[in-house]
């Protein structure tokens, strides 16, 4: 087998797989799967990102940066949806993409997730220290300051084993059981979401219209306004602003790993994911617009909203209920961000690219429990020895090219179909007639799939230009402005080709709708958000890749399951060849006998 056929190999998902009953649990109920969505996405961000982008990008219109970032992670969201209906396994887009596209670039994905499971589970491991320690007067961070300072300037200031334990608690907890574990989820999240709706009616019931509309003059000079009114920063606010709470809806893909432990999951799992952004969107509008009504934007306090605007207007009763619902938001943001972890290793240890033991299954708790505690271990270490803000930093970037994949595989497998074989010999003409599908074929062939594909990889190619303009081209300038102007009628044509291409007519519980145009946005506006990100985090980001890439490499590639199964099929293939040729060579034998014979005679 060469090298570029093992890279592009793709994992089988139909009958075998179909047969072959999981070893996980099949536990988790609708409520379950939709309360561990709303978990580990409403966590500290609906206490702090609020007040944090009305002060610093937008004002008041924080609530329309909401709704754009909702509008954006829904595409994302709708894209998952269709895969879990597809692909009801557990590993989330590592598995969508291994079916799809191909092994190698499902290694990428998934050693992305892991990044970005173990920095979310750390980051907020860390924050919740934090804000323990904020509420006793930082007394736990001055006491190891003073008595384990460390001097590195890429780690913390002090090692924080509060929050070491903390992870090593939860992955103790997931590895007892996942109904057990989900139970707690539920708790938790029941806790945040009563909390989230006692500060809506409690703002409401202090809310003032007018601190929408506060005129520039009637800013103090010493604070940063803006403009004053609705949009004190202009629309340039409001897209940074939306860039920022984006982030704040990462985390409802969580639910797209539990494939496997899901009941009913090609139902069940699309219809979490929906339910999750709608209550996650509601929550993070309605508590930023009671926020902004509250209190005047420009004297919010970025780091704790809710508890300094409740002191300034004498609610402190309302304070610590806010503060109290804080900690238990961050016990179910660090759930969420821990259970999907060790799903994923397992799923890439099932298919034999990662490290075998790590597929072990406990037979009394039916969790992957090796799995599972290095999971703690690794998220728990990370917490402990780097700051806050340097693994907020990192935790982006393996999101963002997940769902940027996700999109790009609905795309491809809408308008492929792999029961058809036909192989069509192509003329020149007979392309141009397909580019717009002027035959209005109604079933896809190998021509309109593979137009398809390169339509997809031109469409990126040009979201990475439009990205690259406007990131780094001067706006103002005509010869800037006219190649934008190109750049996006070309990428408009090619989402016109891809949807007059005709598509697959699967069966399946969910499907996105306005194929091609949802995930083609969905492609473009993750690749302009990895854009947003700084030289650091992706110089860490490779890093990580490239550890990933040597484990792949030097195991994954020789190890991998479908990579044996393609041997065997061959060795099979080569061994009933041959017997056929055995076969045929023994019926053979007496006609080459007489023939022998009668040449023998003859010549006598």
């Amino acid at each position: 087998m060469t090298l570029w056929n093992a890279l592009v190999r793709r994992k089988r998902y139909g009958n075998a797989d179909e047969s072959t009953e999981s070893k996980l649990a099949r536990v988790l109920t609708l409520f379950d799967l939709t309360a561990l969505g709303v978990g580990s996405t409403l966590g500290l961000g609906v206490y702090v990102l609020a007040g944090s982008v009305a002060y610093e990008q937008a004002g008041p219109a924080v609530v329309v940066s909401f709704a754009i970032a909702a509008i954006a992670s829904a595409f994302a969201g709708l894209c998952y949806a269709e895969f879990a209906a597809r692909v009801p396994r557990a590993g989330s887009a590592y598995v969508y993409s291994y079916v799809t596209i191909g092994e190698f670039v499902a290694f990428s994905i998934g050693w992305n997730l892991v990044l970005e499971y173990v920095i979310g589970a750390s980051s907020v491991a860390r924050g919740l220290s934090g804000y323990i320690d904020e509420l006793f007067d930082n007394k736990m961070s001055s006491f190891l300051k003073n008595v384990l300072p460390i001097d590195i300037e890429f780690l913390a200031d002090y090692p924080d084993f509060f929050s070491f334990f903390i992870v090593l608690l939860l992955a103790i907890l997931l590895s007892v059981g996942v109904k057990e574990s989900s139970v707690l989820n539920n708790i938790f999240t029941s806790v945040n979401v009563l909390t989230v709706l006692i500060v809506l009616v409690a703002g409401a019931i202090k809310a003032d219209p007018a601190n929408w509309n506060i005129p520039k003059d009637q800013i103090p000079e010493n604070v940063r306004g803006g403009e004053g009114g609705f949009m004190p920063f202009g629309f340039a606010g409001i897209m940074a602003g939306a860039a920022k709470c984006f982030y704040g809806f990462v985390g409802f893909d969580c639910v797209a790993t539990t494939g496997e432990e899901a009941q009913n999951p090609k139902r069940n799992i699309p219809l979490s994911i929906v339910l999750s952004l709608i209550i996650i969107f509601l929550a993070y509008f309605g508590i930023s617009t009671v926020l902004t009504m509250m209190w005047p934007y420009y004297l919010q306090n970025p780091t704790a909203p809710f508890p300094h605007v409740f002191q300034q207007i004498g609610w402190v009763e309302i304070k610590w209920i806010v503060s109290i619902g804080a900690i238990f938001a961050l016990c179910t943001s660090l759930l969420g961000a821990m259970f999907p972890l060790p799903r994923v290793l397992y799923a890439m240890a099932q298919d034999g690219i990662l490290f075998k033991v790590l597929k072990k299954i406990h037979p009394k708790t039916q969790t992957p429990i090796v799995a599972t505690i290095l999971s703690g271990l690794f998220a728990g270490v990370m917490a402990m020895i780097f700051d806050l803000h340097q693994l907020i930093d990192m935790m982006s970037i393996g999101t963002l090219l997940a769902y940027t994949i996700v999109s790009v595989c609905v795309l491809v497998l809408r308008y492929n179909d792999d029961t058809l074989i036909d192989e069509i010999n192509v003329t020149l003409p007979q392309f141009l007639r397909q580019l717009a599908n002027i035959n209005f074929n109604k079933r896809p062939n190998s021509l309109s799939s593979y137009i398809t594909k390169i339509g997809v990889v031109v469409f990126s190619l040009l979201s990475i230009a439009v990205c690259a303009i406007l990131g780094y081209a001067e706006i103002t300038s005509v010869v800037t402005i006219a190649s934008l102007g190109v750049v996006c009628a070309a990428m408009l044509l090619v989402v016109a080709i891809i949807g007059r291409q005709p598509d697959a007519d699967a069966d399946l519980s969910f499907k996105v709708p306005w194929v091609p145009v949802i995930p083609c946005l969905s492609v473009f506006i993750n690749l302009y958000l990895m854009f947003q990100l700084d030289m650091n985090t992706w110089i860490r980001f490779v890093v990580w890749i490239a550890i990933g890439y040597l484990i792949y490499f030097t195991y994954g590639i020789k190890n991998s399951v479908e990579g044996e199964l393609i041997e065997k099929e061959k060795q099979n293939e080569t061994k009933l060849q041959n017997s056929f040729y055995q076969a045929n060579r023994i019926a053979l034998m007496p006609n080459e006998k007489i023939s022998n014979s009668s040449y023998t005679v003859a010549n006598v």
